[in-house]
């Protein structure tokens, strides 16, 4: 079993550039939100739940999944998002576990949004790498970068822990509230850490 670090973070946190900083040293990374993608692309197994679910309101013109509409109608039905959720998070652990029997460095980072919330992932981490920054500066990221609203926003944040929550179950925790170069500084100092984590668990199995 690899050595395993579970990132995880709130929406707008950073989590996918942190995971990228430890990509350019060389570091395999599973992504759930990248698997959640791949399973749910047009031919796909979760694509077919999809539309068995929702019906072609779920859709595009081109038949691919309108992410937008399904995202706004979960937040707004806590019923059709478990339904979701049991339909899908089997296929993404499957995809994240194939990922992983596929990784080559020392060890290897796990990105998952709801590790925490959900759980089922926790028993493959050894640490849980919690990135974060202040609410205020999560809500400008993600409104910054795409057509969610700040009610959207929150609406998701107060479907994941509560940032004191989330920092209390944390192993590490990475400040990305600064500029990159802070970031980084902190992601190469954890990756030697990670690495030494590694050799160690090695050589006790």
């Amino acid at each position: 079993m690899p050595y395993v670090v579970g990132l995880t973070g709130g929406i707008g946190s950073g989590k996918s550039e942190v995971a990228q900083a430890f990509r350019e040293l060389g570091v395999d990374i599973a992504d759930a939100d990248h698997g959640a993608h791949a399973v749910t692309a047009k031919g796909e197994e979760g694509h077919r739940a999809v539309v068995a679910l929702f019906g072609s309101s779920a859709l595009t013109t081109d038949g691919a999944l309108d992410r937008a509409w399904i995202r706004q109608h979960v937040f707004e039905d806590p019923a059709a998002r478990l339904e979701l959720e049991r339909a899908l998070h089997p296929l993404i652990r499957a995809y994240l576990n194939c990922a992983i029997a596929s990784w080559h460095s020392v060890y290897g980072i796990l990105v998952v949004p709801l590790l925490l919330e959900r759980g089922r992932l926790l028993q493959q981490v050894a640490r849980i790498l919690v990135v974060d920054c202040p609410v205020e500066v999560q809500i400008n990221r993600v409104t910054a970068r795409s057509a969610i609203s700040e009610s959207e926003v929150r609406a998701i944040m107060a479907t994941q822990l509560p940032r004191a929550a989330r920092l209390a179950r944390a192993d590490d925790i990475i400040d990305n509230s600064g500029p990159l170069p802070a970031t980084a500084l902190q992601v190469a100092r954890l990756d030697r850490f990670y690495r030494e984590c590694a050799a160690r668990a090695a050589v006790g199995a």
